[in-house]
């Protein structure tokens, strides 16, 4: 799940940012309304978090304006105002929740999560593949019904490859959906992980690479024999 945060606060976006990264969201962050409208013109995401009071202006004016235009992205209001008719005045205006400051982090993820799951073709909340499950609320993996630790990244390029099961994901995919755009990774990078992903997973050929192109992930027929390397699908 990708996430623009929009917050200018210097000590606590780090800290946001890196939570929501623990947790297993990609995070991009900005501290304008000019530059939340540019990354939203450009990117993909699947649930805005946005503080109220930013130098350039009201993300809350921002928001409506946006609305106004047809976004559908859902979007949490992190703000300090916290009075009733803050509140109100942020659901009639285009938000979708209102969390206060402070607040307790596991609040805001299961918010966020809750959120990017409501976003317009929205992807599934339970994917199988290959004898694997993913279950996206609960961040578990589970083959052939033996709970798989895996780390945030490896979550992540998981649940793209599963997403897509026997069809190829490009590398520009996968850093499109599992990298911020501050830590794009080189193509080496990627190669490096799904080494990782793939002894996480210990099942040669469910994990397919196609030369040049990217990697498919196998179906139940495909979990016989090794095809890391292949050439053709």
């Amino acid at each position: 799940m990708k996430v623009l945060l929009l917050e200018d606060d210097a000590e606590l976006a780090p800290e946001v940012v890196a939570g929501l990264r623990r947790n297993g969201f990609v995070v991009d962050h900005v501290t304008t309304c000019a530059d939340t409208d540019l990354q939203v013109a450009v990117t993909h995401y699947d649930c805005l978090v946005l503080d109220r009071r930013v130098p350039d202006g009201d993300a809350l004016d921002w928001l409506a304006a946006a609305r106004a235009d047809g976004l559908r992205v859902p979007a949490l209001m992190l703000t300090a105002r916290a009075e009733v008719g803050d509140r109100v005045d942020g659901f009639e205006r285009g938000a979708d929740d209102y969390l206060v400051k402070p607040f307790a982090f596991p609040e805001l993820v299961v918010r966020v999560r809750a959120l990017a799951q409501r976003t317009p073709g929205a992807r599934p909340r339970l994917l199988t593949a290959g004898g694997l499950t993913l279950d996206v609320p609960r961040h578990r993996v589970t083959l052939d019904g033996v709970l798989l630790t895996l780390t945030a990244k490896e979550f992540a390029v998981l649940e793209v490859l599963m997403e897509h099961a026997g069809e190829v994901v490009t590398r520009a995919e996968l850093v499109e959906r599992c990298w911020d755009e501050m830590s794009e990774p080189s193509s080496n990078v990627v190669d490096v992980l799904m080494g990782q992903l793939r002894r996480r997973l210990g099942v040669p050929g469910l994990i397919e690479t196609v030369r040049g192109v990217g990697y498919r992930l196998g179906t139940d027929g495909d979990r016989d024999g090794d095809r890391d390397g292949a050439g053709t699908r």
